[in-house]
């Protein structure tokens, strides 16, 4: 395929598509298929891509290796910090450093730390508590066919000081998936527990929890009296707070419950945020991010390149069956948004990906309506790839712009 039919193709805006809310979906010029779009307030333009690991902008004191792939990224005290996770691949490795840096403009990056501790370490999460930034980070073992929850560690970037050691802040089987501070100050994390079986296909529940902090360290339930809010087949959960101050939330759930396999949608109202009510949808949006913006509420996650895009199918409840169709389809990473009053996700646009891909994290950019996601991806510009060689292959952190404008 050449660079500039692939471009051409990637940079397609959603601006003059027709909302529709057909499950269809519509063949490519690549063979693959794409879903009908369903705008809501806004079009959405892709300004621009840059690879930024590797790049030349990086430090000497970084050293990607083939993988690259778990990020974070915030806007704190006038900077931009990244983290990501690199590795001889994708699977839990011994050889796993978190690296973190900085930068004013997002093309000249700063060495901050490092951190490697022998076994497998994953899912960077930075939250800012007044002056000091966290950064978070779940601890796996080093198996590549057994997937090993250790437990969650933290840092921390005082003013005038540097960045800490690693720090225990869960030592069972928690694993932290999101952090964020919203705009009345509260700081909110979702974890889950199990995630031990959700590869064994034992029928053992997950558990999700929300929980808040004043402090960064301290971690208690939103719902004083309850530790979960949601307990089946669901592990990765983002959540964004609507303009009521109603809580939209997407689960992935790949794990056989009584509603099937692929996601959970879910609300809890402004008043009892520990109360969520969920939906089923068949579609399984991994790595999930979720960001609000002008009244709609975004979704940036791995879609599923088959006709239907589901993870499984329709009442399927197999775990294997559906995990050995999903690793052989090929994966973009896309946004979506939230169809608040139906409870439901409507696809917007693909960004360049490939392969193994998404994990993103969002940011403000330097106007209104713009934002600056951070993803990771096989070639974008490569034959469509299916999941597993791309977990294999070579992936690297990307940057892109989007612009979003009333319509």
């Amino acid at each position: 395929m050449q660079r500039d039919h692939h471009l051409a193709a990637w940079l397609v805006t959603c601006a003059l598509a027709a909302g529709c809310g057909s499950e269809g979906a519509l063949p490519v010029d690549d063979g693959t298929f794409r879903p009908e779009v369903e705008l809501g307030r806004h079009s959405v333009t892709l300004v621009e891509t840059r690879q930024v690991v590797p790049s030349s902008g990086l430090p000497a004191e970084t050293t990607p290796q083939h993988s690259n792939n778990n990020l974070d990224v915030i806007r704190h005290a006038g900077r931009v910090y990244l983290a990501w996770r690199t590795a001889p691949d994708h699977f839990a490795n011994a050889d796993t450093i978190i690296y973190v840096v900085s930068s004013e403009d997002e093309l000249t990056w700063r060495y901050e730390t490092e951190y490697a501790i022998g076994t497998d370490l994953r899912e960077p999460r930075f939250l800012g508590v007044g002056d000091t930034l966290f950064l978070y980070v779940s601890v796996l073992g080093t198996s590549e066919v057994q997937f090993q929850p250790m437990g969650v560690r933290y840092a921390r970037l005082d003013p005038g000081q540097p960045w800490s050691a690693l720090t225990e802040l869960y030592g069972d089987d928690t694993l932290l998936w999101r952090t964020t501070t919203v705009p009345d100050g509260r700081h909110l994390m979702t974890a889950y527990n199990g995630g031990e079986n959700q590869y064994l296909f034992n029928d053992e529940p997950l558990q999700i929890h929300f929980r808040t902090s004043v402090d960064g360290v301290t971690w208690t339930p939103v719902d004083p009296d309850g530790s979960m809010v949601y307990e089946g087949g669901g592990s990765e959960t983002a959540f964004a707070f609507a303009d009521s101050g109603d809580l939209l939330a997407v689960i992935r759930n790949e794990a056989a419950d009584e509603q099937g396999l692929g996601s959970r949608v879910c609300r809890a109202s402004a008043d009892d945020l520990g109360d969520w009510t969920c939906n089923a949808d068949f579609k399984k949006y991994d790595s999930p991010h979720m960001f609000a913006h002008d009244g709609e509420v975004y979704l940036v996650g791995r879609r599923n390149i088959t006709e239907t895009g589901f993870f499984g199918g329709e009442g399927l409840t197999n775990a294997a069956i559906a995990s050995l169709r999903y690793v052989a389809a090929p994966k973009r990473c896309s946004l979506w948004r939230i169809v608040q009053d139906e409870l439901r996700v409507a696809y917007i646009l693909d960004l360049p990906s490939n392969g193994d891909t998404c994990f993103p994290s969002v940011i403000n950019g330097s106007e209104p309506g713009e934002f600056i996601v951070y993803d990771y991806s096989s070639d974008p510009e490569g034959e469509p790839l299916a999941w597993r060689p791309g977990q294999l292959g070579l992936t690297q952190i990307y940057r892109h712009v989007l612009r979003f404008r009333r319509r």
